[in-house]
């Protein structure tokens, strides 16, 4: 069986989906769950995120949550679309 991995877009896809399953905000801790990623490459997709103004990180009474902001849904519906597109293909 052929192990597939995933490339970069699905990565940042799968961070913002979490994201969105959970609201639009979720605790570092989960999202580093979900993401099975390690922490030091999480850490570099959301810093890329935060440049990019996709997601924001906020400390609410202490505690860190990351937050999806609206260029963020924007890229996961495009994502989607073109996903769907090209499985349409059998691509």
């Amino acid at each position: 069986m052929e192990v597939k991995r995933r490339g970069r877009l699905e990565i940042i896809a799968d961070i913002l989906r979490s994201i969105h399953d959970k609201g639009g905000r979720i605790k570092p801790t989960h999202l580093l769950y979900k993401s099975n990623l390690s922490h030091a490459k999480l850490k570099e997709y959301l810093e890329m995120l935060v440049e990019k103004g996709m997601i924001e990180e906020q400390v609410v009474k202490g505690k860190k949550a990351i937050i999806m902001k609206e260029e963020g849904h924007k890229f996961l519906l495009e994502f989607d679309r073109i996903k769907e597109f090209s499985e349409s293909f059998g691509l």
